[in-house]
């Protein structure tokens, strides 16, 4: 009997744990290595440990536009960014751990398609990103979705 009871509350729990999805949308424009670092890199990380935890699944965007496009490039080479040394130093890395958060912990990554173009940076966008019309319209899709809103600025 107990094993019984004890089965049905695992799988109330289970079931209620996915009707309880939580979600949020990170609003990234900064040009700052340390807060990408932070704010991205191990808070998205932090934040989804915490609610699977919980037996809650985090489900995550984030749409890219401002300083940010720098890092979600295939190459430097022939961009604005190229003369960054801290970004250059340290570009390899971080392209790395963001490929991880997109694969790993299923974060979506939308990317703001103006900025792109006005900053010639078609051709050279990482694959896990999906290139958007643009970034008011990745924010009020997933906003209306019920997506929590969270800044990442300088």
């Amino acid at each position: 009997m107990k094993k019984i009871l004890l089965s049905l509350l695992l799988l109330f729990s289970f079931s209620h744990a996915d009707e309880e999805n939580l979600k949020v949308v990170y609003d990234l424009t900064t040009k700052n290595i340390a807060k990408i670092k932070q704010n991205i890199l191990k808070g998205i990380v932090a934040h989804k440990t915490y609610y699977q935890g919980e037996f809650k699944e985090l489900d995550v965007t984030v749409v890219i536009h401002g300083g940010a496009y720098r890092y979600f490039l295939k190459d430097l080479k022939g961009t604005e960014y190229e003369s960054d040394i801290k970004l250059v130093n340290e570009f390899t890395s971080l392209k790395k751990r963001l490929k991880s958060l997109a694969e790993t912990y299923d974060v979506e990554f939308l990317m703001c398609g103006v900025g792109v173009k006005t900053r010639k940076l078609t051709g050279n966008i990482v694959p896990f990103v999906k290139v958007i019309p643009n970034s008011s319209i990745g924010l009020i899709s997933k906003q209306n979705e019920g997506y929590a809103y969270l800044p990442v600025r300088d």
